[in-house]
């Protein structure tokens, strides 16, 4: 989904970026920006070169479902495997039709190569990427273009990533058209193949706030942003389909093309940090499950400053591997999903359910969600942001840890709070809590500008 908020660096956003860093504890960024990892600002925030000291990524493959990778650029070369093109267009894999799925690749893994001022870093610089191209956008609609729906070039793809080494799925992008059984059946494939599933929710919110797939499909990991400053980034849907969220605004990458530098807002970048953050705590926890490493993720997410479990603009918190990989606590049993949303649409749909809960698993009401038996509170205006998100320590987040998922029968893809934990469940270090596409039938989640190379390069 493209935005407008995509643009070259200028004085004006290295200002703010300056009162946001300084905000956030970090210290200011100089005049003019030394280097392009300089203007990385969400590696900062989030700890980068701390958590590099404990892990990198090493060992975990991420499949990056979008518009092709381009292993060519510096920051990119060795770490992008081969992969799979299910476009019809020319090229392969490698060919980014788009100049979308590279920046993603590179918010991942990207590795500093091209050098000090204008080298770019991925989160998790030594996990690889596994690229899988898909049709996309106009392709889609062209003339004797792909005549296979959203729902089923998804399907096949995320298939394909079950079946490949890639442990982490990461999906930028969306549709708000309905999907197909298929892309539901898709989803609990990968699962059951040990994989994680992360996608954009969106980044229409102040345009309709369309539900969007296949970040609204029960198993998959929904992702929101949050701006610079920590709080809900304004463009990103709300809803249900929120599970966690990670720094989507001002996000500065390695791309293809022009100055192979970009710099954009959306739940792309949001997504592909989450996915990185997932590599980090799997790398240096290589035996634990999909469920149990989700599981940590929610566990040691920074909290809403209300103290609410979890609210329609940033799902159960906001991502701190950090955190994670320092004290994870408990990860929980192995194969229990951690979030609601899996077994309520199996129990919608299994033949013990009565004759109105099955009807109801293929239909949904208008807005695309289907309602539960008791709503949880929407997001509030105490989201505000709070400067301990990304550095704090304190109290107030919520133990998510332990226990099968038991009392989720409801209808529904509303992400409440998990159940209790049992009481012979450790729990987990308390942490700071913190406060806080629509347009067309097939989005990018985001959409970069290239920039200038910093000052000095």
């Amino acid at each position: 989904m493209r935005t407008s908020s995509g643009r070259a660096i200028g004085s004006g956003s290295l200002m703010a970026l300056t009162m946001a860093l300084t905000l956030l504890g970090i210290g200011a960024v100089p005049a003019h920006a030394e280097s392009v990892r300089d203007q990385q600002w969400h590696l900062d925030a989030m700890k980068a070169d701390e958590m590099w000291k404990v892990s990198k990524g090493e060992g975990i493959v991420v499949a990056v479902i979008d518009s092709g990778v381009d292993k060519s650029i510096p920051d990119l070369r060795g770490q992008v495997l081969p992969g799979k093109d299910f476009s019809l267009l020319d090229g392969d894999e490698n060919n980014d039709i788009d100049n979308h799925g590279t920046g993603m690749a590179a918010l991942i893994a990207g590795t500093g190569a091209r050098g000090p001022q204008q080298g770019s870093f991925g989160l998790a610089p030594k996990a690889k990427i596994l690229p899988i191209r898909i049709p996309y956008n106009e392709e889609r609609w062209a003339k004797n273009g792909v005549k296979e729906s959203f729902s089923e070039s998804m399907a096949k793809a995320i298939r394909y990533a079950a079946d490949s080494d890639a442990k982490i799925i990461n999906i930028s992008v969306a549709n708000a058209r309905k999907p197909g059984p298929e892309l539901a059946e898709a989803v609990r494939y990968a699962l059951s193949k040990n994989k994680l599933i992360f996608a954009g929710v969106g980044n229409t919110a102040d345009e309709g706030n369309a539900v969007e797939y296949p970040a609204a499909t029960p198993g998959v990991v929904g992702v929101g942003g949050l701006n610079s400053k920590a709080s809900w980034w304004e463009k990103s849907q709300t809803g249900p389909q929120v599970d966690l969220a990670a720094p989507a605004e001002n996000i500065t990458n390695a791309c293809t093309g022009g100055t192979q530098l970009c710099e954009g807002s959306g739940t792309s970048s949001a997504t592909a940090l989450m996915s990185a953050s997932a590599a980090l705590i799997w790398s240096k926890h290589p035996d634990w499950t999909n469920n149990q490493v989700l599981r940590v993720m929610l566990n040691t997410a920074g909290k809403p400053k209300s103290g609410k479990a979890r609210t329609d603009s940033i799902g159960y918190g906001a991502v701190r591997p950090r955190i994670a990989l320092a004290s994870p606590g408990d990860p929980g049993p192995a194969d229990v999903y951690p979030l609601p949303d899996l077994a309520a649409a199996e129990a919608s749909a299994s033949p013990s359910a009565s004759a109105s809960a099955s009807a109801s698993a293929a239909p949904a009401p208008s807005d695309g969600v289907q309602k539960p038996a008791t709503q949880v509170p929407a997001a509030s205006s105490e989201e505000g942001g709070n400067t301990m998100l990304w550095i704090g320590l304190g109290i107030g987040a919520a133990v998510l840890v332990g226990g099968a998922v038991t009392a989720l029968v409801l209808r529904s893809r509303r992400r409440g709070a998990l159940p209790p934990v049992p009481p012979s469940a450790p729990a987990v270090p308390p942490y700071a809590p913190y406060g806080p596409p629509q347009g067309g039938p097939y989005q990018p989640q985001q959409h970069q500008q290239q920039h200038q190379p910093p000052h000095g390069s």
